[in-house]
């Protein structure tokens, strides 16, 4: 059986998969298995993958049931140890599994392990800034004190023990968005993180601008966990952080109801000034400012007090 089980939820990315592949079957490790799962793609997806000579490639193709599905279909079907997700246009370094497997043998007690990414926006790439002190790398970290500026786990840039989903259990198909981050809560509230500043993958950001807000639906406040985190003050002010960036996302699309669902469950002690501020900003002056902030980014300039 193969050291690491590769899971790629594949839909509709005929333009992106051949080079996914290639950068999976170029990494430096080679003991491992590929399992892309097709959720049933109406594109040349398909015909692609199987033009892959590679007897380390799996190909399933299921009906459409969405990414949480088809990721923990691809869970069911790993025979590694150890797991790891990528999606079908995302980009792993060449050296990324490597990098992996070294600190599972240097922390041979730890069961998740995750690597810093890069952000690639345009034609601007820039590294993703992180709640965690540089000070030693590789690090044991809580996730939700080192994921107050950026996920610390990303689900391109984790290898899990497959042990961790019997504990935690698998996503949860029944949201529609942030999926990935409500079992990054439930894997935090059990394991400690092994972190790595090594960049391990590239994200390409579909920069949309303001337009792309005016699709984004967000169904969940994390209210299933308000419960520990009276308990759980890290947890509390990673929730209360992202429920701040869902309240700006909804007021900058026009979600005036969304914006005062999010911003009503937020302890304001745990957000900043500047945050605060912007809450209170109305959304013609909130749109100028998000546009200008992706200007900014363009440039190699970020505001910190966006989320």
């Amino acid at each position: 059986m193969p050291l690491i089980s590769v899971i790629i939820p594949l839909y509709n990315k005929e333009k992106f998969i051949a080079n996914t592949l290639k950068s999976v079957l170029s990494q430096t490790f080679y003991d491992f298995e590929v399992i892309v799962i097709d959720d049933g793609s109406t594109d040349k997806s398909a015909k692609i993958v199987n033009e892959f000579n590679d007897e380390r490639i799996q190909f399933i193709y299921k009906e459409n049931e969405g990414v949480s599905a088809t990721r923990n279909l691809g869970i069911e079907k790993a025979t590694g140890k150890y797991i790891t997700f990528l999606d079908a246009d995302d980009i792993w370094k060449i050296d990324f599994l490597e990098e992996m497997t070294s600190l599972i043998a240097s922390f041979p007690e730890e069961k998740v392990f995750s690597a810093a990414i890069e952000i690639e926006i345009g034609k601007r790439v820039f590294p993703a800034e992180y709640s965690i002190s540089k000070d030693k790398n590789p690090q044991i970290i809580n996730y939700f004190e080192g994921s107050l500026l950026h996920t610390a786990i990303c689900t391109c840039s984790a290898v899990f023990e497959k042990s961790v989903f019997e504990t935690a259990g698998n996503f949860d198909i029944s949201l529609k968005t942030e999926e990935d981050i409500d079992l990054w809560i439930r894997i935090g509230l059990q394991y400690p993180i092994v972190f790595t500043w090594k960049i391990g993958v590239r994200y390409v950001h579909d920069d949309k601008g303001l337009s792309s807000l005016k699709n984004t639906v967000l169904k969940t406040d994390f209210s299933k966990y308000s419960e520990l985190a009276k308990t759980n003050l890290e947890l509390e002010k990673f929730l209360d952080m992202n429920r701040y960036s869902f309240a700006l996302k909804s007021k900058l699309a026009g979600e005036i109801n969304g914006f005062e669902k999010f911003k009503s469950k937020i302890n304001l002690k745990n957000l900043n000034s500047k945050q605060r501020f912007l809450l209170s900003l109305p959304s013609f002056v909130l749109r100028k400012l998000f546009a200008l902030k992706l200007f900014l980014q363009k440039k190699n300039i970020r505001l910190s007090a966006f989320k």
